[in-house]
């Protein structure tokens, strides 16, 4: 199953959650539906979204509040790339220019703002308690997780498990609340509420550690974004760790003077040096590993084509190339 299969399964859903999503954009204020427009219909994959949809299917929902729901999800996650492009400097998303290089820092993190402030209105109008603490815990764990990447920036001393736990709470946090959202909504039991958020966490990591490889790959252009994003930024990634951990001591005293510097400069030596120390093979690893716990999380969910779309979505996590 390709991720256009998966896409297709729940086609009537999405034009739903993507018309919800343009109508609860709209705003009096121009220049919020300008940038807000510009990032919204900016080519993603709509990933999180469609978890929340695939999820409620795969749990039995028939209602239509995962709609609402989907279209939370999509305004937190683009708010949270609004914010972020402004802390790291980014030029480049998908290919074309950032929102902040656009209109400036101001008007990103202000639309930024609003994003979260709507995602609020909309998850109160669903009138689930339950729904309203998984989606506000979310987000103060996605805060938490970008303080704690901006605290091991250019600290060539980041341990592997201090890396997890950033991209736990930064990325994957919100695929866990997508997942678990659907079986929320269709009243199943904790045990099944929890499985789907394992899948979710789980799902998201593997996803974060792909990009960290892909990073360092010729692949980054599919991305629309420039080779060593992540080193420029000064941070240490999976791979870089990796390769400090087990280089010879020539590379890990150019890896360490490249996370504490930043920039371009030496990304050829430090791309060697990664696939030298078998950093890209060992993070590809771990990200598989991680999809497979996904994927074994659903064992307690009934078979469906929504479930085999899940398990689809944890192997296209590891597999994909952009």
């Amino acid at each position: 199953m390709t991720l256009a299969d998966i896409h297709t399964l729940v086609a009537e859903d999405m034009r739903a959650v993507n018309a919800l999503i343009q109508q609860r954009l709209s705003s009096g204020v121009v220049l919020i539906n300008q940038v807000g427009g510009y990032i919204i219909n900016s080519g993603g994959k709509r990933l999180r979204p469609l978890l929340v949809l695939l999820a409620a299917r795969a749990c039995g929902y028939q209602g239509s509040g995962h709609i609402a729901l989907a279209a939370v999800i999509e305004f937190i996650h683009t708010a949270t790339l609004l914010h972020d492009d402004v802390v790291d400097g980014s030029e480049l998303r998908r290919g074309k220019e950032t929102a902040n290089n656009v209109w400036g820092n101001e008007a990103s993190v202000l639309v930024g703002d609003f994003l979260y402030s709507r995602a609020f209105e909309m998850m109160v109008e669903a009138n689930e308690m339950e729904v309203m603490r998984i989606l506000a815990h979310t987000t103060n764990v996605i805060a938490e997780g970008e303080v704690l990447q901006l605290l091991h920036c250019h600290d060539p001393d980041t341990t592997e498990q201090r890396y997890l736990e950033v991209i736990r709470c930064k990325t994957a946090k919100l695929f866990e609340a997508a997942a678990q959202l659907g079986a929320v909504l269709a009243h199943q039991p904790p045990a099944l509420q929890q499985a789907l958020a394992a899948y979710g966490m789980h799902l998201g990591t593997a996803f974060q550690l792909v990009d960290d490889v892909l990073d360092y790959s010729a692949a980054s252009a599919q991305l629309g974004k420039n080779v060593g994003d992540d080193l420029a930024e000064g941070k240490p990634t999976l791979p870089l760790i990796h390769a400090l951990r087990t280089g010879t001591a020539e590379q890990k005293a150019l890896l360490r003077r490249a996370v504490e510097s930043g920039g371009r400069e030496h990304i050829a030596l430090v791309t060697a040096a990664i696939e030298s120390t078998g950093a890209i093979a060992y993070t590809a690893r771990s990200a598989k590993a991680e999809a497979d716990k996904a994927s074994a999380a659903l064992a307690a969910l009934p078979g469906s084509p929504y479930k085999d779309a899940l398990i689809a979505l944890a192997e296209f996590s590891v597999n994909r190339t952009f």
